[in-house]
């Protein structure tokens, strides 16, 4: 049963158009109102009419109570008593017996108990209704007379005053009716007209989703259906953009990665043709293969750098407490030995972060890296960790101004850049790695006319909890310095 209801619920409501339940609604909304505006006014007629009646039956019922009635019979009451009305005069004595006159019609009424209590004194005035033999209702007002035992009872029909109520009640309900009516037809022209925005974004929002072109749609006034518009067309902005991102994401990685699996390709036919024709000497045989294992480690590191940034988020985050100055240190020792001939300056301080160890790691290096990669031979690289900004300082040639906006782009490579290793994603990598920690990165020049970044990451420059029992603190516990010599860098950092 519950189940039957909740299905009719919804097929009466949540299937219905908003421009049907618009109608629905008002039309609901005007006829309560109409009912209970005609109810009201139906009850405080029939009140007022009813109040009039009493009053005036009671103040000929007390006129004709304080005359000499001696002289009156019952059966010749003067017409003044009696009105332009049906109405009926009689009287009851203490003892129950009833004189009446009979009035235009021939209609019986059976007093009661408030009558006697009247004639018999214990009750001033009463006044109720009765209905007569006829079925006619007859208002009954009933006040003591001059003589003692005796009541006088005056009866007026109700006839007149039914009858206007009746007529009330169907001009009530003919208005009331056309009032519904014209509700219905007012709903029907608010939801052809109120709607008109809504079905014009809904017809340009199937259109989209039929054609796929995020073209944006006109946005008219400032109600909240222009609103809604307005938030449509910024959803379709971001939406054009993310495809752009995503085909030109697609468009730079199958650049990226044509051009080592060509040269990989290349090579091995080269190496197969030379093996058919009685091979190569070994000298060009090892160059070849180093060749080929170069290639294959630049395809390795663009896989890795195109996996990383297609996530937001890692598969499975550790957050822990790391000294970026201790990671700052391991990432120099890497860089060391893929770039001999460098002089790597360090300074640093301690600075405690809670976020990915290996991620931080990895943006710091791509950071060496890079000024590795555009520092000339037996050239500074500068590296200074103070206050949670990172800063790494090359002698290169500097970054172009116009180059400058789009240095963390993916995939963008300057002029001088595309014909150096690299996959153009480093940086990029190091701005996604900023960004997950809350930090950010820049580019400028340095003070030497090179390339200076400078990453900032929130931390503490003490730790935020004791080390445990047996644990020794990270070992950039106060300032490091060091300069590390190396040869000329072959590395695709960024």
């Amino acid at each position: 049963m519950a189940r039957l209801h909740e299905r009719l619920h919804e097929r009466l409501h949540y299937r219905r158009s908003l421009a049907s339940r618009v109608i629905l609604l008002t039309t609901f909304a005007v006829g309560l109102s109409v009912a209970i505006v005609a109810l009201a006014a139906y009850l405080t007629v029939r009140q007022q009419l009813e109040a009039t009646l009493d009053s005036s039956l009671q103040r000929r019922t007390e006129t004709v109570a304080q005359l000499d009635l001696s002289t009156y019979r019952v059966d010749n009451i003067p017409s003044w008593m009696l009105g332009a009305t049906d109405t009926k005069v009689g009287f009851i004595a203490a003892d129950g017996q009833t004189k009446t006159t009979q009035g235009p019609n021939k209609d019986r009424i059976q007093l009661g108990a408030p009558e006697l209590a009247v004639a018999r004194g214990t009750l001033s005035y009463s006044c109720r209704t009765i209905a007569a033999s006829s079925g006619v209702d007859y208002r009954v007002a009933a006040a003591p007379t001059t003589t003692q035992g005796v009541a006088v009872v005056v009866a007026q029909s109700l006839a007149s005053n039914e009858q206007t109520l009746d007529t009330l009640g169907w001009v009530m309900f003919i208005f009331g009716l056309a009032g519904v009516i014209a509700a219905a037809l007012a709903g029907w022209g608010v939801a052809r007209n109120g709607l008109r925005p809504v079905r014009r974004l809904t017809d340009a929002a199937e259109e989209i989703a039929r054609t796929e072109k995020l073209d944006p749609i006109d946005v008219e006034g400032n109600d909240e259906i222009a609103r809604l518009a307005r938030a449509f067309n910024a959803m379709l902005a971001a939406l054009s953009a993310s495809r752009d991102r995503q085909r030109q994401l697609v468009a730079d990685a199958g650049h990226e990665l044509r051009t080592p699996l060509t040269s990989l390709r290349t090579n091995l036919d080269l190496l197969s043709q030379a093996d058919r024709q009685g091979g190569l000497s070994p000298a060009s045989r090892a160059e070849l293969l180093d060749d080929v294992r170069f290639q294959i480690e630049e395809l390795t590191t663009l896989i890795g750098d195109l996996t990383e940034l297609a996530r937001e988020q890692p598969a499975e985050v550790l957050l822990e407490e790391v000294d970026l100055a201790e990671i700052t240190e391991r990432a120099v020792q890497r860089v060391r030995r893929r770039a001999s001939s460098l002089h790597l300056e360090l300074h640093v301080e301690p600075w405690w972060v809670v976020g990915e160890a290996p991620a931080l790691e990895r943006a710091v290096t791509n950071l060496l890296d890079n000024a590795a990669k555009w520092s000339p031979p037996l050239g500074v690289v500068t590296i200074s960790l103070a206050a949670g900004l990172l800063t790494v300082a090359d002698q290169g040639r500097g970054i172009p101004e116009e180059d400058l906006p789009h240095v963390f782009d993916r995939f963008y490579r300057s002029k001088e850049s595309r014909t150096m290793p690299g996959s153009g994603l480093g940086l990029a990598i190091v701005r996604q790695v900023a960004e997950r920690h809350g930090g950010t990165v820049e580019a400028g020049r340095a003070e030497g006319g090179g390339a200076e970044f400078r990453l900032r990451v929130p931390g503490h420059p003490q730790p935020l909890s004791e080390p445990g029992p047996g644990q020794e603190p990270g070992s950039a516990s106060g300032q490091h310095s060091a300069i590390t010599d190396g040869s000329q860098p072959t590395l695709s950092g960024g």
